[in-house]
């Protein structure tokens, strides 16, 4: 189970916030758009191996991707071309900053690449389920929200630790990680759109 899947539960929390941000004036493309800039602040601080900033934009992002289908919702703007710019945008963050990690020497280019197919493999099964009409679907190991939290524990983690763990660094495990639980994931998420593809024939 992933941490997407608990956005119900997170209601509470992310709806007075939104409220607030549309009382600021933003909206939800706004929001996409200041996520992926903070994606890029992020990747390239890592690229510098300035992890301090790198983890501190990475929170940036995921606090503006995860307000930005709030505001929508809670404004009446949501739709479909938003929907769109969100995923397209959301891949390019993903791509920058996973690039800067490694780029940044924190783990070999292999394991970079390794980490970039897994995590966008799994996110192109969760929207291809809708693309087919499953609807978005969020489960398997590893979604964006866990990436996002594994960032920030990894990045600290080798600000406390910088000598890592076994000659890897912390981000490089995590890196790893991206990789074999990314393909798992994008996995399962075959597993489910194809068992309920079968069911509707």
């Amino acid at each position: 189970m992933t941490l997407d899947q608990l956005r119900p539960q997170m209601t509470g929390i992310v709806t007075p916030v939104a409220r607030l941000s549309i009382r600021l004036g933003l909206t939800p493309n706004t929001c996409t758009v200041l996520a992926l800039i903070a994606a890029m602040v992020a990747g390239t601080a890592f690229w510098y191996r300035e992890i301090g900033l790198g983890v501190i934009f990475v929170a940036v992002n995921a606090f503006f991707d995860a307000i930005d289908g709030a505001i929508a919702r809670e404004s009446g703007s949501a739709g479909v071309k938003g929907d769109f710019l969100d995923h397209v945008l959301d891949r390019y963050a993903d791509i920058i900053i996973i690039i800067g990690i490694f780029a940044g020497g924190f783990a070999s280019w292999e394991v970079g690449v390794f980490a970039l197919t897994g995590v966008l493999m799994s996110s192109y099964l969760g929207t291809q389920a809708q693309a087919v009409g499953v609807g978005r679907y969020y489960g398997g190991l590893l979604g964006r929200a866990d990436r996002l939290v594994l960032i920030l524990l990894a990045g600290i983690a080798d600000i406390l630790l910088p000598a890592g763990l076994f000659s890897w660094t912390f981000l490089g495990i995590m890196l790893l990680l991206f990789g074999f639980l990314g393909h798992i994931t994008a996995i399962q998420r075959f597993r489910f759109v194809w068992r309920e593809l079968n069911r509707s024939e």
